[in-house]
Order: C-alpha cells, then sequence, then structure tokens
C-alpha cells in the first residue's frame, strides 16, 4: 500500500516501498496556500565557505542498465567542497527544464514548470577547492529524484570540510543534464513494479558508486583533495538501500547512512562489522510494516545506531520540505516543520561521520539529547525507541 501526501515541493511522497516509483502525489489536498516565490536554502553552519562543480564520468567498462542503446554508463556527478571564494555565481539547484520534468513527473501543478530551477543555493559554481586529504561522503538520492534534493545536506557538509559528492543515477530521476544540452529522463520508471526491481537497482548504484570512487580517487585532477582511508556513504530512500549494498560490494566505504531506506542487498550471515547509521520516519519503528531493518540489524556487528524522528515523514530527509512556500503547499499536520527536519538531518548526519571519519567522539549518538526532542534512540530487541 502506498500513501500520498502532497507536500514540501511535491517531493514529500510516503511510499510502503523506498524503491518504487512513488505514485505521483496529487496537488489538490494540500496545495490551498500562496507560492511565496523562490525558495531559499538555509545557509550552512561550518566554518568554510562553499564551492561546487560537477563531473561527468564514462564507465565504458559496462553497458547502461536502462537505456539498452548506450553501450556505456554515463553519470553526472556533482561535488561540494571547502573554498576560500566567498563571492561569485551561486550553483543553480537545477535546470529550468529538470525542473519542469520532475513537477511533472510528480503532477504538481498551479506554478510556474520553472519553479524549483530557481531555488537559492549557497555554494559557488565552479570555485576553487581549498584543503587537501579531506574525508569524502558519497550520497545517493531517492528513485525518480535527482541529487540536487539532498543540496542542502551536501552544502552542510562541504562547509564542515568534506568534499562530497553526489551522483546521479542516469535514467533513475526525472531528469539528468548533460553539458551537450542532452537530458536524460527516467527509463526505470516503468519497470518498478517488475520482480526483484529494487534489488537490481541497488545493485546498478552499488557500481556506480565503485566506478565514481575510481574515478575521484585516481583519474580525477582534483585526487589530492580526498582522504582515500577517509569515505563514507550516505542515501535517503532507495539511495539508503544503495548505501548498504555499496558497502556490501566495495570496503572503500568505511560507514554509511541509510535515511528511511528499505534495504534489498543481503547481508551475509557471518555479519557486517562496519559502522552503520539507520535514520527513518515513525514507518521505521522495529517491528514495522518495514521488516528489512529488523532483519539487517540483526547481522550489523559492528557500531551501529537506530534512530527515528517523531513527525518525519518519507522526504523529510531531503529538501523537499523546505519547497513547499514556493508551490504554495501546505505541509501535512503534524509534520516536522521544514527548517527543523533540516537541522536535525545535518545534526545527525555529521555526527555520524564526524565519529567515524574523523574520530571525534559524539555524545549525541549515545543517548537522547533533550535539545533534539524529535529523534528517538530505538532498541530493536526491546521494540522501542526513546
Amino acid at each position: 500500500m502506498r500513501q500520498i501526501l502532497a507536500a514540501a515541493a511535491g517531493l514529500v511522497v510516503l511510499a510502503a516501498s523506498a524503491c518504487s516509483a512513488p505514485a505521483p502525489p496529487r496537488s489538490a489536498p494540500n496545495a490551498s496556500a500562496t507560492p511565496t516565490g523562490p525558495a531559499t536554502l538555509p545557509a550552512p553552519t561550518g566554518a568554510h565557505p562553499v564551492g561546487t562543480t560537477a563531473l561527468y564520468p564514462k564507465d565504458t567498462s559496462r553497458p547502461d542498465p536502462w537505456n539498452l542503446d548506450v553501450e556505456a554508463r554515463e553519470l553526472k556527478v556533482t561535488l561540494w567542497y571547502p573554498t576560500k571564494q566567498r563571492d561569485g555565481q551561486r550553483a543553480p539547484y537545477m535546470t529550468p527544464k529538470e525542473s519542469e520534468l520532475t513537477l511533472k513527473g510528480l503532477r504538481i501543478t498551479g506554478v510556474p514548470y520553472e519553479t524549483l530551477s530557481k531555488t537559492r543555493t549557497n555554494a559557488v559554481k565552479d570555485a576553487e577547492p581549498a584543503g587537501r586529504k579531506l574525508p569524502l561522503v558519497v550520497l545517493s538520492s531517492g528513485f525518480t529524484k535527482p541529487i540536487s534534493t539532498l543540496t542542502s545536506l551536501a552544502e552542510e557538509l562541504a562547509s564542515r570540510g568534506y568534499v562530497v559528492a553526489g551522483i546521479d543515477h542516469t535514467y533513475e530521476s526525472y531528469a539528468t543534464t548533460f553539458p551537450d544540452g542532452r537530458v536524460a529522463e527516467c527509463l526505470a520508471c516503468d519497470g518498478d513494479t517488475d520482480p526483484g526491481f529494487g534489488t537490481g537497482v541497488v545493485r546498478g548504484r552499488a557500481a556506480d558508486v565503485s566506478f565514481v570512487l575510481d574515478q575521484l580517487t585516481s583519474k580525477w585532477d582534483g585526487s589530492d583533495l580526498i582522504d582515500r582511508s577517509r569515505i563514507a556513504m550516505a542515501g535517503q530512500s532507495i539511495g539508503g538501500a544503495g548505501t548498504m549494498a555499496a558497502m556490501l560490494k566495495d570496503s572503500r566505504v568505511r560507514a554509511g547512512i541509510d535515511m528511511d531506506g528499505t534495504t534489498y542487498a543481503r547481508i551475509p550471515k557471518s555479519g557486517f562489522s562496519r559502522p552503520f547509521m539507520l535514520m527513518g520516519s515513525p514507518q521505521h519503528i522495529p517491528g514495522g510494516r518495514d521488516s528489512s531493518w529488523d532483519r539487517d540489524w540483526k547481522l550489523l556487528t559492528g557500531w551501529k545506531r537506530w534512530l527515528v524522528l517523531s513527525g518525519a515523514e518519507h522526504q523529510s530527509f531531503t529538501d523537499g520540505p523546505l519547497m513547499a512556500g514556493a508551490l504554495g503547499v501546505t505541509p501535512p499536520i503534524g509534520a516536522l516543520p521544514a527548517a527543523r527536519s533540516a537541522e536535525l538531518t545535518r545534526t545527525y548526519v555529521t555526527a555520524f561521520l564526524d565519529q567515524h571519519l574523523r574520530a571525534r567522539r559524539q555524545p549525541l549518538l549515545d543517548k537522547p539529547s533533550p535539545r533534539y526532542p524529535e529523534v528517538k534512540l530505538c532498541t530493536p530487541d526491546r521494540k522501542t525507541c526513546e
């Protein structure tokens, strides 16, 4: 069963399956407010200004899994990183065409199709990177969503001294634009009900991640920026499922976070010992309707945490809620406010990465915090979250 909440930029889609192409949200139930104008992403809170650029690597060793007419897998990788440059052109959130195809895909009406492309970001386009041997975080977005929907998190991490590589998994989102003007639309959307679809998607995403790591750590001109021994990954929805799949495939990924994604890659019975954090909405409480986290929890033998955010929806871990005003969408009653969901996601993801890539112990991850009462630490054995 799929529950559809037309909220937050038309991107708040609560799906029982984290990989299936969600049925497009209906604009009528919540789209009752007057659009407020372009959305503005919250400013990063770290010490560094943020730069961004895009790379377009092509893996000629394998065909594209979705486009049978293409013999190589072509990707878009958006990088965010610390810079000393504070002034300059802010990077676009997405192109007008990407905005149009995203809103059409989600059947969002009543606002100009280019609305999402006018979102104000904080990163300076093509700024010179600052620093060397910085930890790397790979980000992977939910099915049908471009990586730009994780921009707020990416900018925050870059401002705190991380290099962030966001992968657009071509043909799995409504639109990916390449430098020559080609726009790859969602070919995978037609097969989301096929048997084994989720397993196939995460297998492909794991291959994408390994290829991107090869490129960034050895073939990219800026590879000296990255510390190869400190790599982590985080993803939302199918991107979270892909995080587990990538870690099982590639030992270079030392730690991982699944944000509200049903998992598909099977952990060996011998267990999996690298640090992993599950962070989800109330649909992911222990013993709830999604059993994949209960199954995997028993096989995580290293450092692990299971967090549930009261009031969170499936897209609360993305920029989706921040877009509500721009689209004239009224969020569901009881949902986490947009600014708060962004703050919680940024805070707990950063704490996890600081602990496991920088060896900075984070008491925040060990017990409930009065500062963040919405975040419950779960004890699956007792099926409780406190």
